[in-house]
C-alpha cells in the first residue's frame, strides 16, 4: 500500500470516514469490537484504471471541510492504519484530500 503523501509525516492520530457510525460509549470513545467499515473512493491511478484509495485526515475539522458534518469517522493511531485497513481492497491511503466544489467529490 502506499499514500499520496507520507504517512511517516502523518500525525500520531488520524481520522477516518467510515461508512457508518461507530457505537461509542458514554465518554464517545469508539467501542471497537468488530469491524468498521471504512470508505473507500476510486481514483484514476497515474498508469492507467482506477485503485480504491483509503482517505485519512490529519484532524477531524479537516474531514468536516471536506466531508461535511454527517460523515461518520474513527481515529486511529497513524501507526497502526497500515495493518487496520488489511483485507479491506485500500490499495493506498490519501492523506488530507480536498473537496474538489464539485457534486461532494475529492482531489488529492
Amino acid at each position: 500500500m502506499d499514500s499520496a503523501q507520507s504517512l511517516q509525516e502523518a500525525p500520531e492520530v488520524l481520522v477516518i470516514p467510515t461508512m457508518a457510525d461507530v457505537p461509542r460509549d458514554g465518554d464517545g470513545a469508539p467501542l471497537l469490537e468488530g469491524v468498521v467499515d471504512v470508505m473507500l473512493i476510486p481514483l484514476e491511478a497515474e498508469s492507467g484504471g482506477t485503485r480504491l484509495v483509503a482517505l485519512a485526515f490529519s484532524t477531524v475539522s479537516g474531514l468536516v471541510e471536506a466531508m461535511g458534518e454527517e460523515q461518520p469517522w474513527v481515529a486511529i493511531p497513524s501507526a497502526k492504519l497500515e495493518e487496520a485497513l488489511e483485507g479491506s481492497g485500500a490499495q493506498a491511503v490519501l492523506l488530507d484530500p480536498q473537496p474538489t466544489g464539485g457534486e461532494g467529490g475529492i482531489s488529492g
